[in-house]
């Protein structure tokens, strides 16, 4: 039996989690956390928001899993420092794949992912860590997404593709087969992506292009 859940978060992303593992997932949510200084209600719909700092003494870790609910704030920035954090302190991730996603038995996919309906990912597809595919994306056969990514809805992924650690993939966004994406990268919405990208940089247009003058980790997300 799976043990009671904690979301960590309390945002949009935590309450649209929460529908998801309860009601496809089977899920027991047992609580929402936040850091004190966002602590601003006790529940939410009947469901206790406790601090972050107090986990450990409230909900251990060989007691619940764990799921991040954070999406692509600060370049994922924020959800990975909580999914490190609470790594080191030996909590267990939750993986939610919904029912209506299609994996090929031979893809791969890593801890406090989510994967929303409609994703396609085909053969040989490895998923790093604490990544999150939006509704309806495409990963064609041997592509790998790095650690802490977030696709937005109905992107197409050619095979043997590469998107790189901390990048945040824009919706209707296209990559070629092959294309590499660098670390650190935002891929505007509708990029048509047909060579190798350089790290920390925005990516928009068709073909697409860098934004000169600008960085991806001056961009709040």
């Amino acid at each position: 039996m799976a043990r009671p859940l904690v979301l960590v978060g309390a945002g949009e992303f935590a309450l649209i989690a929460r529908e998801y593992f309860t009601h496809d997932a089977g899920r027991d949510i047992a609580a929402f956390a936040v850091e004190r200084a966002w602590l601003d209600r006790d529940a939410i719909d009947g469901t206790p928001v406790v601090a972050y700092e107090d986990i450990e003494t409230i909900y251990p870790p060989d007691e619940v899993d764990v799921f991040v609910a954070i999406p692509a704030s600060g370049l994922n920035r924020l959800r990975t420092r909580f999914y490190l954090d609470l790594k080191a302190r030996g909590y267990r991730f939750a993986r939610y794949i919904s029912s209506r996603a299609f994996v090929w038995r031979n893809a791969t996919v890593g801890e406090n992912c989510f994967i929303f309906e409609e994703n396609v990912v085909q053969p040989f597809v490895t998923i790093g860590d604490n990544c999150i595919l939006w509704s309806g994306n495409h990963i064609g056969h041997r592509t790998v997404i790095r650690d802490n990514v977030f696709m937005a809805s109905h992107a197409v992924v050619s095979g043997y593709c590469e998107i790189g650690e901390n990048s945040f993939i824009g919706v209707n966004s296209t990559f070629n087969d092959k294309v590499r994406v660098a670390a650190d990268n935002i891929i505007g919405s509708g990029a048509l992506v047909v060579r190798d990208t350089e790290p920390g940089l925005i990516y928009v247009g068709s073909p697409a292009k860098p934004l000169p003058g600008k960085r991806s980790l001056d961009v709040v997300l």
